[in-house]
């Protein structure tokens, strides 16, 4: 199951990280753009050689200390054509090299749209009689919000193909409350008041309910913030089986302390995102230019301790 491979590369990594690959032009080296302008022209297509190498060397650099990368799409799709080929090469550069990979695009829709961005992203497009994988990727993460509709899909690939999705529950934005911290008329099962992020999150663990891995979780995440530590502790006792993404920490304000919540009593159940903070760390160090690798790999070691800190070493039952 497609969580239990992820929680055993945290664990084996005793590193609860996530790397988000969220390449601006403006975090790379001017090397590499020179580089790739002088092969490619300064145009589009330029500029997504010059993503792709830097996304390699960033990968050759965390490989071997964190267990999963999280492309985001938008970044990509901002490149046109040419983003979206090294999206592609990105996706298949880190599974090559041993890494989970979680494809942020937070699709969603319904009927046959959603069928087709389930088989983009999780499973196989036929052409002639020859299936073929669009974006090799183990996870993806969705906006849940048209409700079951837009799950069922992605579920038929998560059982099939030993995929996972991450939907939307609790976000790290500012604005996120306007909607998801709204209270809904209907008493949850307790009897108790529900918010629109509960709500959201008892849908996660429904959706996964019949798919529970070895370790307890279902191929059913959730996104939570760091940015709202009560609440990400508040659900992660509310739903036992859905494993959490959490973005927030770092360039967004949550540290080691606000995520702690997310995990359970093993070091598991959730994963941290950190992408500027180790991506741009190069510059916020005062690195060379020619360091920006080994200053990234840095970060991510520095990233993995400020968490252990505060959160149990990842350990699988024995």
């Amino acid at each position: 199951m497609s969580m239990d491979k992820l929680i055993r590369a945290i664990a084996e990594k005793k590193n609860p990280t996530v790397v988000g690959l969220d390449p601006k032009l403006s975090y790379l080296p001017s090397f590499l753009k020179e580089e790739a302008f002088t092969r490619c022209g300064a145009n589009l297509e330029g500029a997504a050689e010059a993503v792709l190498a830097f996304n390699k060397a960033i990968i050759d650099a965390v490989a071997d200390v964190v267990p999963a990368v999280k492309p985001q799409a938008a970044y990509y799709e901002a490149l046109g054509w040419p983003g979206v080929r090294t999206l592609y090469e990105t996706v298949r550069y880190a599974r090559e090299n041993g890494l989970y990979v979680i494809l942020d695009g937070k699709r969603n829709d319904i009927g046959t749209t959603m069928q087709a961005y389930a088989d983009a992203y999780l499973g196989t497009t036929q052409v002639e009689g020859t299936a073929f994988e669009p974006f090799p990727a183990d996870a993806l993460t969705v906006n849940a919000y048209l409700g079951t509709d837009g799950i069922a899909p992605l579920l038929t690939h998560c059982r099939a193909r030993d995929k996972a999705v991450f939907a939307l529950v609790k976000t790290s934005n500012p604005s996120s409350g306007e909607l998801q911290d709204l209270y809904l008329e209907a008493s949850d099962a307790a009897g108790a008041r529900q918010t629109v992020y509960d709500h959201m999150g008892d849908a996660c663990e429904a959706w996964g309910a019949d798919d529970i891995g070895t370790y307890g979780y279902s191929p059913v995440g959730a996104v939570v913030g760091a940015t709202y530590p009560a609440q990400l502790a508040e659900l992660r006792a509310r739903l036992p089986h859905t494993f959490f993404l959490i973005p927030g920490y770092g360039a967004q304000g949550g540290g080691a302390k606000d995520v702690a919540g997310g995990f359970d009593a093993r070091g598991l159940g959730a994963i941290v995102n950190s992408s500027r903070g180790i991506l741009c760390a190069w510059q916020k160090t005062g690195a060379a230019e020619a360091d920006f690798a080994k200053a990234a790999r840095a970060e991510a070691i520095r990233m993995r301790e400020d968490l252990l800190s505060a959160v149990p070493v990842p350990a699988l039952a024995e």
